[in-house]
């Protein structure tokens, strides 16, 4: 277990939903996890008690990647886990492929809306038909100029053209937005929107006072540290500072407030937890600065800077990524120079 963990407290202890089962962790609202076919092998989905355009059901708040498996499971929970009333509306935080990729097929199968950013849908839809592709032969110029030149993991990048839409396959044609700031009626409680910004274009979270829950997809998570990207589809961005300036937005919330995220267990320790990101990214950069003084870094070799544990290639598509982000935010701050050399290689540097 990560120690920082043990700063936080987990009401439910090491319990987790078996597969196309449901814990209730609040009133009204029920866990359920989904497989992943990833090292980040699951995905927290709720189900929240609602009354929608008239009718009592329940909401659905995130999908699933669409595999045959996880509709089989959705199945087992729609028969078993929903006291014999429908869907009513489906929730998406944000536009990840864990996140919305069976949008379109529980939007279908309970002919419900969805509701989620206007940025993340139509992103997702841009995706999906191929007018942005986070791979192939963008994604590798992307990488090799910053660093990454071995043939091998270049051509599996530029392989990887059908990675978004072989998980989501489609992504409805209509939506109701959501806005930060909108409060969404779910169940008889007021749930204030809180998009974010870092992880993904508008990633929405949803707190409810009244009972003091805190639904924050990936932008908290108790155990791993958010992924934060630079993309291809991207390439000059400072998303770093865009999702540490995001968390501020957390602030205010109560301390106690149970947290629901993706990934790992609900927990209690929102300011902890928080705080914990702010201190592993300022250590992260300092080290990132350190590796930079005295000689030119590319995001390649930063990369083992930021971690120590080997990659697959899926894994070194995410850690390349961020260990941009990281020169970004220190570039964008004037605490380094960016150069390209005669190879085409930016580098990074503290100036002298």
């Amino acid at each position: 277990m990560n120690p920082l963990e043990h700063q936080l407290k987990y009401p439910l202890g090491d319990t987790l939903p078996a597969a196309g089962a449901a814990i209730e962790v609040a009133p009204g609202i029920r866990w359920i996890r989904m497989p992943l076919p990833f090292a980040l092998d699951h995905i927290n989905l709720w189900l929240m008690r609602d009354r929608f355009a008239g009718r009592d059901g329940w909401t659905i708040v995130d999908c699933g990647v669409s595999r045959d498996e996880v509709k089989a499971h959705w199945e087992q929970v729609f028969a078993t886990q929903l006291d014999g009333l429908p869907v009513v509306r489906v929730i998406v935080t944000h536009m990840h492929p864990d996140h919305i990729g069976l949008a379109y097929w529980l939007t279908e199968r309970w002919s419900v809306p969805l509701q989620m950013s206007a940025t993340d849908f139509t992103t997702a839809h841009l995706f999906v038909e191929g007018k942005a592709i986070s791979g192939g032969e963008r994604m590798a110029t992307h990488f090799a100029r910053n660093g990454m030149t071995d043939p091998a993991s270049l051509e599996g990048v530029r392989a990887r053209t059908r990675y978004y839409p072989q998980l989501v396959p489609r992504v409805p044609a209509h939506f109701n937005r959501i806005l930060d700031g909108d409060t969404l009626h779910i169940g008889g409680h007021a749930w204030q929107a809180i998009a974010g910004y870092g992880h993904a274009p508008e990633h929405i979270s949803l707190y409810c006072q009244a009972l003091n829950v805190v639904i924050s997809g990936d932008m908290v998570l108790p155990r791993i540290s958010t992924n934060v990207s630079v993309t291809d589809t991207d390439p000059e961005s400072n998303p770093l500072q865009l999702y540490l300036d995001s968390l501020d937005g957390y602030a205010g919330l109560p301390a106690d407030a149970l947290v629901l995220p993706s990934h790992g267990r609900p927990f209690v320790g929102l300011h902890t937890r928080i705080a914990q990101q702010h201190a592993h990214h300022a250590d992260h950069l300092e080290r990132v600065k350190q590796a930079c003084t005295g000689q030119a870094r590319s995001a390649y070799d930063i990369v083992p800077v930021l971690f120590k544990r080997k990659l697959d290639l899926h894994q070194m598509t995410f850690a390349l990524g961020e260990a941009i982000a990281h020169l970004h935010m220190l570039y964008y701050q004037g605490a380094l120079v960016r150069e390209t050399g005669t190879d085409g290689i930016v580098r990074f540097r503290v100036p002298a």
